[in-house]
């Protein structure tokens, strides 16, 4: 990356129809799908924004709106709560993002692939690194920085890319991109990096270089883009972020990163599940009620004693 730039952009395609959530999706987009309190593309754009990035590229599509009007400034709903006294809620929905913190809306006019939605992105990017977040994978480290900001210090000291990974059974590497980073292979120690030889999109388990699997975090040097211009596409018809990536390889650093904190799948209903029943029982006023209803419904189920 040139001259070791700190990223200040990043890019979340958002255009998917999360057709696993359907007859929800039909109205609500999978990214506003709520986590207790807060949807599910909130939790990215903090991530984020601790990491230092002011510029939020959305890649969306011509029907999505929803993703749009949550970000925008909701003057009826805000005058209501300020003539209602509710000056509570007003603060939420005022603080979605900081005054310093833009929101830039792309739109993908076919659905070509997560490397084509990158790509659409970058008049907005322009020449400087920047990352990709996808908003399905919610990364929460409760003990220390996100996972971005980890990656966007990692790549501001070394000058590299880096792509966030974590271990996966060998029986899942056909539902990932795989990396082959012998400095970390074989180790569950997090917060590791390690420069990756060869990445593949979605292997079988017996051709698989290892385990480690791409997660959605990324922090890309712009020569990603030529790269992705010249990516033919692949199955499908879409152009896979992967290819290029396997190019960048050739020319530039990029890193492994085994992020501190835990994913959830939030594009599976179990993740979505998972990541709810997590951020329930860390909430500032839900925490006890949600331990309870657990309890109960587990010994409704015989599975535990009330």
């Amino acid at each position: 990356m040139p001259d070791r730039t700190r990223i200040r952009k990043a890019v979340f395609p958002v255009a998917g129809l999360g057709t696993r959530f359907l007859p929800a999706t039909k109205t609500v987009p999978k990214e506003m799908m709520p986590i207790v309190d807060r949807p599910l593309i909130q939790y990215a754009v903090d991530e984020a924004i601790e990491a230092g990035c002011d510029t939020l590229v959305f890649v969306t599509n011509r029907y999505k709106h929803a993703v749009a009007d949550y970000f925008d400034k909701a003057y009826e709903l805000e005058q209501k709560l300020e003539k209602a006294g509710k000056h509570q809620q007003l603060a939420l929905i005022q603080k979605i993002l900081p005054p310093h913190v833009r929101a830039v809306f792309v739109t993908q006019s076919e659905a070509l692939g997560l490397g084509h939605a990158v790509l659409c992105a970058q008049p907005v990017v322009g020449d400087e690194p920047f990352a990709v977040m996808l908003p399905d994978d919610l990364i929460w480290n409760k003990r220390g920085p996100g996972a971005l900001k980890q990656m966007a210090d990692l790549a501001e000291s070394t000058g590299a890319s880096v792509v966030a990974v974590e271990d996966v059974p060998r029986a899942m590497t056909g539902s990932y991109g795989i990396v082959d980073a012998p400095d970390i292979a074989g180790s569950a120690e997090a917060n590791q990096h390690g420069r990756i030889q060869s990445i593949v999109e979605k292997p079988s388990p017996d051709n698989a270089p290892s385990t480690l699997a791409v997660v959605g975090r990324y922090v890309l040097d712009p020569r990603i883009f030529s790269l992705l211009a010249q990516t033919p596409p692949g199955k499908g018809g879409e152009i896979q972020l992967t290819d290029a990536i396997a190019q960048l390889l050739a020319e530039k650093t990029v890193l492994a990163h085994r992020f501190q904190g835990t994913r959830y799948d939030c594009g599976s209903h179990l993740g979505l599940i998972e990541a709810t029943i997590a951020f329930a029982l860390d909430h500032a006023t839900l925490s006890e009620g949600a331990a309870q209803a657990m309890r109960a419904a587990l010994a409704e189920m015989g599975v535990v004693e009330h």
